[in-house]
């Protein structure tokens, strides 16, 4: 694998910031090679919300080239977020920051726009 990253947002301001970066990076690698994920935590987990995303199209579009999304189930039940009120593809862990070090010992790079 040639590409291992790990994206992490946990400010809902910062939202156009990474999908402008994820965007950017998968014009730029083979993703068929690559692990790309983006974890959500905090007020961030709002994005992933099917009802208000303001990033719908992009986020379908970046997870048909592979593009792996996770969110913090802290961060939901802390805003009362259901799976239900979620993307399908979006992937629930149960603790935001332990993905993120499961990430990095794996290997990856970490990005916070």
């Amino acid at each position: 694998m040639t590409t291992k990253v790990i994206f992490h947002i946990d400010e809902a301001n910062k939202w156009e910031m990474v999908i402008a970066n994820l965007t950017n990076l998968c014009k730029s690698i083979d993703t068929q090679d690559a692990a790309v994920e983006l974890l959500a935590n905090a007020n961030a987990v709002l994005g992933y919300k099917k009802e208000s995303s303001t990033f719908k199209n992009e986020l379908m579009n970046l997870n048909r080239q592979g593009v792996r999304f996770c969110a913090c189930n802290n961060s939901l039940t802390g805003l009362k977020i259901s799976s239900d009120e979620l993307f399908d593809f979006i992937s629930i862990v149960p603790v935001g920051v332990k993905e993120l070090i499961d990430r990095q010992a794996e290997g990856f790079a970490y990005i916070r726009p």
